[in-house]
């Protein structure tokens, strides 16, 4: 009898077999878009125990558990480490067909070579090997766990007040050829709807040097931080949007709005998305300006549980997905950056998989020769990144664009372990070419469409070229 996850794990034919242990599993991975802290990649960060590596800021295993009725001293509170890692340990087995039952084992199996099954009774089995790895081998560290996993490029997410001393280290840094990229995520200075907005605003004063009265001064302070974190190495920037709206305003309106919201005065919807309006369109210029890709993530739903909310605060694992009408107002903002020659490389991300069909037709309507795919339909997100939803998105964009100029995979975490998810997708797509084209195994060039160019090995990689690198991503 085969182990739970042999060497062919989802690889049902022989083209994707082949597909997956010749071309795909040698590739380095370009993690373009997570949450891991770059200090902790400077320190060289070690664990005291799997608890820690596992559930210390992972929101996907704390919603399991609470769906298993754990109570939350386990999941965020002060409990024992040992004690949180068993009440996970006994909610495993009841997460089939949730992607977290196969990440973490392949994440036991890559980085502790567990072959076995969590469950309530191995918990100590699992416990006592992972303690043992941790403490006395050397390279069960962020840099060991990040090398193991070959990776080539990571792309973490910044705030535009950041100093980005952590990245100017890693940067200068011979020992360590892992490409640390900062990416620029302005949230705050677009939501001046959200608590905390006038607070932020002070914080951008501050770090910009000059105060921040009207819309220009917002826009001056956000260009300056864009210049910035260019010479910084970023070359991506990201937006959470609860969803794309397109409302042009006059900057005198916008500058109402501003002053309205910094005096702590409710805003109409109109008023909120004409200042949100105005300054996308500022931040999509300047990635444009200077070659960066633009992301934008969409169709979620904030905070729903405010009383946990206000025990736990955001990103704790209470967000959910949306339904939103993005359509009209997501083409009608590329449109008008694509009339002024100023739309930049843009990756589009919806929450809401109902959204998969019309977001692979859009992208046709504002390619350019600028690069191959250069808008893109980001990888299945978040309640996505499963199996089928994982299928879902990429049989939507083989039937409506082109798949392979499709950017790849993320894996949008927190968490060091979670390289694990690139295998996974490079599986699940392997699976899924091999089913489409099993008759064409022999006339695909399929080392060339997983190639990377020479430019990008991991010595030596450009991370403002990652959306033209397929094959690193894929």
């Amino acid at each position: 009898m085969e182990p739970f996850l042999s060497n062919d794990f989802l690889l049902d034919t022989p083209t994707a077999r082949r597909l997956y242990h010749e071309y795909a599993a040698p590739q380095p991975i370009l993690d373009y878009h997570c949450h891991i802290d770059p200090r902790e990649i400077w320190e060289d960060r070690r664990f005291d125990d799997l608890a820690q590596v596992w559930l210390g800021a992972d929101h996907y295993k704390w919603r399991l558990m609470r769906s298993n009725g754990v109570e939350e001293r386990y999941i965020t509170g002060d409990a024992d480490p040992r004690e949180k890692f068993q009440k996970f340990a006994e909610t495993l087995p009841r997460a089939i067909g949730n992607p977290m039952y196969h990440w973490c084992h392949l994440e036991l199996k890559n980085y502790f070579g567990y072959t076995g099954v969590l469950n309530g009774d191995t918990a100590e089995e699992v416990w006592q090997l992972s303690s043992r790895q941790l403490s006395q081998d050397p390279a069960k560290s962020v840099r060991g766990f990040i090398r193991a996993s070959k990776v080539a490029m990571i792309g973490t997410t910044d705030d535009p007040c950041s100093d980005l001393v952590w990245h100017e280290k890693l940067a200068s840094d011979q020992s360590f050829p892992v490409q640390v990229c900062p990416s620029f995520r302005p949230d705050p200075a677009l939501k001046l709807h959200k608590t905390g907005f006038e607070a932020y605003v002070e914080k951008l004063e501050e770090t910009a040097g000059h105060p921040i009265r009207t819309i220009q001064d917002m826009k001056d302070a956000l260009s300056a931080r864009v210049a910035f974190f260019d010479t910084h190495g970023c070359r991506a920037a990201d937006h959470g949007l609860d969803y794309v709206m397109f409302r042009p305003v006059s900057d005198e309106t916008a500058t109402a709005a501003l002053q309205k919201a910094r005096a702590g005065q409710p805003l109409t919807l109109e008023e909120a998305e004409g200042y949100q309006t105005a300054l996308l369109l500022h931040c999509a210029r300047e990635y444009h300006k200077y070659d960066w890709a633009m992301q934008l993530h969409f169709s979620c739903v904030r905070n729903p549980n405010t009383k946990m909310l206000e025990a736990l605060g955001p990103d704790t694992g209470f967000d959910s997905m949306a339904v939103t009408d993005s359509c009209a107002a997501t083409y009608r903002l590329l449109d008008a950056l694509e009339r002024e020659n100023r739309l930049p490389k843009t990756i589009l991300y919806s929450l809401n998989p109902a959204d998969n069909a019309w977001l692979d037709t859009l992208l046709g309507a504002f390619q350019g020769p600028e690069v191959p795919g250069k808008i893109q339909h980001g990888a299945a997100w978040w309640f996505n990144d499963h199996r089928a939803g994982m299928t879902e998105h990429l049989t939507s964009l083989a039937n409506l664009g082109l798949l392979g100029n499709f950017v790849g995979m993320l894996t949008d975490s927190r968490s060091f372990l979670s390289y694990a998810r690139h295998e996974y997708f490079r599986r699940v797509l392997c699976a899924l070419l091999g089913r489409r084209a099993p008759s064409q195994a022999t006339s695909i060039p399929w080392a060339a469409w997983w190639r990377i160019s020479a430019a990008a090995t991991p010595s030596g990689i450009s991370a403002c070229n990652f959306i033209k690198m397929k094959g690193a991503s894929l």
